[in-house]
């Protein structure tokens, strides 16, 4: 019979206190980061627009052409 293998627990490393030039570069890449993913969010509310537009004139298309080719049969 096969035993389970232990973890070994180990603590986290201590990291440095933050110099207050690393917290600024923190607080400025933070709100970086919440900027761009405002700026992603309303480009992905223009693109799922769009790309139902575009489903919707394929779907148009491709049902006048089925029609065409029936009619020409």
């Amino acid at each position: 019979m096969t035993a389970t293998r232990r973890r070994v627990l180990r603590t986290a490393p201590l990291t440095p206190p933050l110099t207050a030039r690393q917290r600024q570069r923190l607080a400025r890449d933070r709100e970086q980061l919440d900027k761009e993913r405002a700026a992603l969010a309303r480009w992905m509310t223009r693109l799922k627009r769009a790309f139902h537009a575009m489903e919707k004139h394929q779907a148009r298309i491709g049902r006048i052409e089925r029609r065409l080719m029936q009619a020409q049969q």
